[in-house]
């Protein structure tokens, strides 16, 4: 049996990380889910830094949910040190964040993010929100083998 794949939540506000929790669980998307709370966590999770120092970095995360309003390392720095990696270049990164301002939307495409999502208000739209995003990135959507 195939294991399940990943899930890399990075995201700080507490109240968004239980909610999205909870609406992966209400869809049956049981998949592991690693959460991080600031970008500076999230790279050392990714390159084995840290108090990830001896993790195999080879178990890549099918995708990641990147908030950009992050503390220590913003999400677009984040971004853009995974782009920058061979080793981590080729994950999936789905920017969601609050924020619709033009420019964040830009830089993140720019960046390479495979996509852009802002995080709904209303909670039958964030729980859709994460449903379809959990069904695409986690369940249908095949990622790269990682580099060795």
């Amino acid at each position: 049996m195939d294991k399940l794949k990943k899930l890399l939540l990075v995201e700080d506000n507490e109240d968004d990380v239980d909610l999205t929790l909870l609406c992966l669980k209400k869809n049956h998307i049981v998949n592991q889910i690693e959460v991080v709370r600031d970008g500076a966590e999230a790279l050392d999770y990714l390159f084995g830094r840290g108090k990830y120092k001896g993790r195999d970095i080879h178990e890549a995360p099918a995708v990641i949910l990147l908030d950009l309003n992050l503390p220590k390392v913003s999400g677009l720095e984040v971004l853009a040190k995974i782009r920058a990696d061979d080793h981590t270049k080729r994950l999936p990164v789905v920017i969601f964040t609050t924020s619709n301002e033009e420019r964040d939307i830009v830089d993140s495409y720019k960046s390479g993010a495979n996509s852009y999502v802002r995080k709904p208000v209303d909670l039958k739209q964030f729980d859709e929100a994460i449903r379809q995003l959990g069904l695409y990135w986690v369940l249908l959507n095949e990622i790269p083998p990682t580099p060795i």
